[in-house]
């Protein structure tokens, strides 16, 4: 009997050890979304310059890592003045209308040295599943995340230009967040 005891005793003491949440505040400081669309005759830069979120891992695993990420739309910036007012008109993002996007991840899986980034955005007024490859690098003090994929415009309902603007828009994301 007191072997059992101590067979279960020693099971519970050396099973498996909860790991600590780390929770890393994203921002537009240290959360990067850009992009990039295309058009016969040239292309034009521009991302988004405020962000709020927050990257949540249990322990050291990047496949556990959870994204919640609210962009705010009328932050919209490009390589030109006249696009950027553009680009927040109805003809696009109709930031009157959907003054926020938002991402939320769904899984992390392990793809080689790399990883898959599942979740949704909802843009627009549209949610749709986007799929992204990552570079992710997790430290004692740090989440990096980089990765650059592109999604169809058309999905949320932008198809101003359509025939003359690329329906493909190239997205760049550049996370670096420090533990608190």
């Amino acid at each position: 009997m007191r072997i059992a005891i101590t067979v279960v005793a020693l099971a519970m003491l050396g099973g498996p050890v909860q790991s600590a949440e780390t929770k890393f505040d994203l921002t537009g400081e240290n959360a990067k979304v850009t992009f990039v669309g295309t058009k016969p005759d040239g292309k034009h830069e521009g991302g988004f310059k405020t962000l709020t979120g927050s990257a949540v891992l249990s322990g050291a695993d990047a496949t556990s890592l959870k994204i919640t990420v609210d962009i705010d739309m009328d932050s919209t910036f490009s390589d030109n003045r006249n696009l950027t007012g553009h680009l927040k008109s109805p003809d696009f993002f109709d930031v009157k209308n959907h003054p926020k996007a938002k991402f939320i991840s769904a899984k992390v899986e392990k793809a080689g040295d790399n990883y898959t980034v599942t979740g949704t955005l909802s843009l627009c007024g549209k949610t749709k599943e986007v799929k992204f490859p990552a570079k992710i690098e997790v430290t004692d003090t740090a989440l990096n995340l980089t990765s650059e994929f592109k999604i169809n415009r058309n999905d949320w309902g932008i198809s101003y230009g359509r025939g003359k603007i690329s329906d493909d828009v190239n997205l760049a994301l550049k996370v670096n967040a420090k533990k608190k």
